[in-house]
């Protein structure tokens, strides 16, 4: 009996010395204290999945497994506007958000998604790092949202239709899809189409039905939505040079260490270099890759679009006056 009992105990002391070892091993992970999730409405593999996988490992290893992003790609989030309402409230969620969703909150915003807003990218970018974008943003933190960062190239946005288009007339009876975005559709408006907004998800079947007659986006996402299939030709307008902005709940990021703040804005913005260089090279690749897959690609006189798109900038008298001028001579300037 006796030495049954010291067996017993044997056991149970091996039991708890190996658990104590287990636990303090080194390569064990704890459970993170911080879970942000990352909603967005690409699928994976586009360029913008990849820079969020990117920008996940890399807030991983810079909180030391404290911090975890949580990807929720192909809005399983549910769209835009749910996931943004979820934020206001406080959850601790991240999506990409444009200017032109924000005209909501802080009208002047809307600017940085208008048309032909400068010679490329980096003038976007370049506004995005000046005075004025920071008192935007400021303001927008009272409205309950965070920029964590604005230098996410998103891409330059074209369009994908069902007939040929080469000169602003040839849009005209055509619907073409846009974002809800006011800005945006009134730059669709301008450039001589009828613009159709919807979600993002819904614009396939759309096209495949005939409810719309073309789409517009960058690139990579025309793509990694099939847009090319239902649509044959890419219009290479150039429209809008897309940079986002990813953007958190501003309760939420109230709440966070200052230390988990700084490593989530540092990685966001290191991810966002990632992204940039991503985007540029699939846009080169994905054109070779549409045109593989019986795609017509149509060179355009940029400048007869743009011209059609200027009236744009007149349709918002809530801006502050003179703020499409005062972008331009910051841009002139810097």
């Amino acid at each position: 009996m006796q030495n049954i009992l010291f067996s017993r105990r044997q056991i149970i002391a091996c039991l708890i010395g190996g658990a104590l070892a287990i636990a303090g091993m080194p390569n064990a992970e704890a459970a993170p204290k911080y879970t942000i999730k990352v909603a967005y409405e690409n699928n994976p593999g586009e360029p913008i999945d990849k820079a969020m996988h990117e920008w996940a490992r890399l807030f991983k290893d810079k909180t030391k497994g404290e911090g975890e992003l949580l990807l929720y790609p192909s809005s399983q989030l549910g769209s835009k506007k749910d996931v943004m309402e979820q934020m206001k409230m406080g959850a601790a969620m991240v999506t990409l958000t444009d200017g032109a969703f924000f005209a909501d909150y802080v009208p002047d915003f809307a600017i940085m998604m208008g048309p032909y807003l400068g010679k490329d990218y980096t003038d976007v970018i370049k506004l995005s790092n000046s005075p004025w974008f920071a008192d935007m943003s400021q303001q927008l933190d009272k409205k309950g949202f965070h920029i964590i960062a604005a230098n996410w190239l998103y891409g330059s946005r074209h369009m994908v239709t069902k007939k040929p288009v080469r000169t602003p007339a040839d849009l005209k009876g055509m619907k073409i899809r846009v974002p809800n975005a006011r800005i945006q559709i009134e730059a669709m408006k301008a450039m001589g189409a009828t613009p159709t907004p919807m979600p993002l998800a819904e614009v396939y079947p759309a096209l495949t039905t005939g409810v719309i007659d073309g789409a517009e986006n960058p690139i990579p996402v025309l793509y990694g939505q099939k847009h090319h299939e239902p649509a044959k030709y890419l219009i290479l307008t150039g429209h809008l040079d897309n940079v986002t902005n990813l953007t958190i709940s501003q309760k939420y990021f109230e709440r966070l260490p200052a230390d988990v703040k700084k490593a989530l804005v540092d990685t966001c913005l290191q991810a966002g270099d990632f992204m940039t260089r991503v985007t540029l090279e699939a846009e080169k690749d994905t054109i070779e890759k549409m045109k593989k897959e019986g795609v017509t690609v149509i060179e355009v006189d940029r400048n007869l679009f743009r011209e059609a798109a200027k009236s744009t900038y007149t349709k918002f008298p809530e801006w502050t006056p003179g703020l499409y001028d005062k972008l331009q001579d910051y841009l002139k300037t810097h």
